[in-house]
């Protein structure tokens, strides 16, 4: 289970039951990038090397099987919001940083996390939403990473409520309309549940993965 070198982890059949597939290793833009287009991802623990995990089960959110609360529906009229794409990385993964996360001590998105995928967002592979309110104030946001034509969702905040799910919806939109069917979320939150995400098999996801990977959609355009 060891990192075993620096494009080497574990495969996944060998897993702890935690899902970890690799221990320590750099936190470098071309580790994310690898770890990434095989369903890996870091997730920090206070006292521990980093770790890399690739769970079974995998979250996920099929667009044809999308949920929208009556609720949820009404305040998408009524907010009148605005978002962008990759406005604001920066300030989005900050504000995802300090987010307060009832239950839970502290944050995973260590300072090295943020330096990290903010050098994954300098060559095109991790992606922010903002949504801005009619003064021009960022209420809320999200970001995630792409991997071969799959955007794998890391983490959100919002200052309005319900603001950070209308991200999520806007970004269904944009990636439907550039030819994807699915965003990876991971492991399941009460967010996602709500919204109709469902839980598979890692064998299933990786099989999902490659698919999409073996003709990969251009999910986000690259700054000029």
């Amino acid at each position: 289970m060891l990192f075993r070198r620096r494009f080497g982890f574990s495969p996944p059949e060998k897993a702890t039951s935690e899902g970890i597939v690799g221990i320590g290793g750099p936190l470098d833009v071309p580790t994310l990038q690898c770890a990434y287009r095989q369903g890996i991802f870091p997730w920090p623990h206070t006292g521990l090397p980093l770790l890399w995990f690739n769970p079974d089960p995998r979250a996920v959110l099929d667009f044809d099987e999308l949920h929208i609360p009556e609720r949820l529906a009404r305040r998408r009229k009524k907010l009148p919001l605005h978002f962008t794409i990759d406005q604001s990385f920066e300030i989005v993964i900050t504000s995802c940083r300090k987010a307060p996360r009832p239950g839970q001590e502290g944050t995973w998105i260590t300072p090295k996390i943020v330096t990290a995928f903010k050098g994954l967002h300098q060559v095109g592979d991790a992606h922010s939403i903002e949504a801005w309110d009619e003064n021009g104030s960022l209420v809320a946001g999200l970001y995630g990473v792409t991997a071969g034509g799959v955007f794998s969702g890391e983490s959100m905040f919002h200052t309005i409520s319900d603001a950070s799910k209308l991200c999520v919806l806007f970004l269904i939109e944009h990636l439907k309309e550039r030819g994807a069917t699915w965003i990876d979320i991971q492991t399941m939150t009460p967010h996602f549940e709500m919204l109709g995400a469902k839980e598979i098999s890692r064998a299933e996801y990786l099989d999902r993965l490659t698919a999409v990977q073996q003709a990969p959609l251009t999910l986000f355009e690259r700054e000029p």
